[in-house]
């Protein structure tokens, strides 16, 4: 029988101390720090190693190495597919984490009940009636999906040998446990422990494995930082539970690019994948109002047009305020600065508000002309024609700056039916044959004149 031996994690962080403190010095949080059991003994396998070799690896040249296409699984989701880079990738572990309430149960058992290869769905807070009730109302009744009800990972891998799935679904990975130690459900020691036996199993048979995590109050994922470094995907489910639409964004992806959006719409059965996210980015309105202005942004290859709102009210108590919505307060607070030393807008005893509508978070230099035209018409209480969309950066000179792939962006805004597009004149526009009417500027002064003369 091995030594027990005890340590002490932080349960926000995942920090290991020698003993017991009050605050976390990593974390700074108070009362976080909890005493687990770990026991040294070997590791095992995800199952009883009776029958494998012992394979040595070699070292090779990198010529000598085979380049390899990934084999991918489409789950005929087509929002999370975009998201993943094309579908599963085999052998792949993909960790899906957001706040409670927002879908993530219900994301997953939608894809697993429309990925036509076998998978097993396995739960360890709800029970099979409760899982079959949400099934009937996502209303896909042929389906090769299998549940099981079971924390314990040396009883699920068990199963997963008689079963053989193409994919495995756990929901969630805090509530698994392995007999290999003796710590709680959701402990620091468990969550890493049972996380290695699952991506130890995901490489050596070839089975994708999508995980669902908790997050703290802090909205990172719970447990342990090394989680999100040893999975080859983190996705996080984000929204309003008080509004119907859900984003889901790729923080981490070692088989596509980080920079995709999924958007999806909650309704009574399920998640409704939306094909054009300007109908949620832009809202309908019967009049023309001041202090609005559409931008085109992009959210990896996908092209976005969002509405810009602003505010610009004359301060009550003294003191200015500035608050945004959406978009970082501090590229505000230079547009602002821009705006006041170059184009000679006296703004400094103003309020202004700032908001993206939508619900989501734009971080894409290219609305800088569009917050600055929305200001403007605020400030000057003249709406922007509806169908004028902006692109452009705006440089601390007051010079209207290029943008990447302004083709994408005016393809885009001719689709949805925009008469106007405004960008800078220092873009490198290759195709001449647009339908829309381009308006190149240089300077704020330009954009000003040219809208509001």
């Amino acid at each position: 029988m091995p030594k027990t031996k005890t340590t002490f994690f932080c349960q926000n962080c995942g920090a290991q101390h020698a003993q017991w403190i009050g605050q976390c010095p990593n974390c700074k949080q108070w009362n976080t720090v909890v005493e687990e059991v770990i026991q040294k003994e070997e590791k095992r396998n995800w199952k009883t190693p009776s029958n494998t070799q012992k394979v040595v690896s070699k070292p090779r040249r990198i010529q000598e190495i085979e380049l390899n296409t990934e084999e991918r699984i489409i789950t005929r989701n087509n929002e999370l597919d975009v998201v993943l880079g094309g579908g599963l990738v085999k052998g792949s572990i993909t960790l899906l984490g957001g706040e409670p309430g927002i879908g993530k149960s219900t994301l997953l058992l939608q894809v697993a009940l429309q990925i036509p290869q076998k998978v097993l769905y396995v739960s360890g807070e709800e029970s099979q009636s409760q899982i079959k009730m949400r099934a009937e109302r996502l209303q896909n009744e042929d389906s090769n999906c299998l549940i099981l009800t079971e924390t314990n990972t040396q009883q699920i891998f068990r199963n997963v040998e008689e079963v053989q799935p193409d994919v495995l679904v756990i929901d969630s990975i805090q509530t698994l446990y392995t007999n290999n130690i003796e710590a709680s459900p959701g402990s620091i020691s468990q969550i890493k422990e049972t996380s290695a036996e699952l991506i130890k199993f995901a490489k050596e048979t070839n089975t994708p494995v999508l995980l669902i995590g908790h997050i703290n109050k802090d909205g990172n994922i719970a447990g342990p930082k090394i989680l999100e470094h040893m999975v080859d995907v983190v996705l996080q489910f984000e929204g309003d539970r008080n509004h119907t639409y859900r984003i889901l964004r790729s923080q981490k992806n070692r088989f596509g690019s980080t920079a995709e959006l999924g958007i999806y719409e909650m309704l009574s059965d399920g998640l409704r994948e939306v094909k054009n996210p300007s109908e949620i980015l832009i809202s309908e309105k019967d009049t023309d109002l001041s202090g609005t202005a559409i931008a085109s942004t992009l959210e990896g290859v996908r092209p976005l047009m969002i509405e810009i709102q602003a505010l610009v009210s004359t301060a009550v108590y003294g003191t200015p305020q500035r608050s945004t919505t959406g978009y970082n307060l501090k590229r505000l607070h230079m547009i602002l600065a821009v705006l006041e030393k170059r184009a000679g807008f006296k703004l400094g005893a103003k309020d202004v508000f700032l908001n993206v509508t939508g619900g989501i978070y734009i971080d894409d230099p290219a609305i800088d002309l569009a917050v600055v035209a929305a200001i403007l018409s605020s400030n000057q209480d003249i709406a922007i024609n509806p169908d004028v969309c902006f692109a452009a950066e705006v440089g601390l000179a007051g010079e209207i700056r290029p943008v990447s792939k302004i083709d994408q962006r005016i393809v885009e805004a001719e689709k949805l039916g925009y008469k106007t597009f405004v960008t800078s004149k220092y873009n490198k526009i290759t195709s001449k044959n647009h339908s829309i009417k381009l308006i190149l500027v240089g300077k704020i002064e330009d954009a000003f004149a040219t809208l509001f003369a």
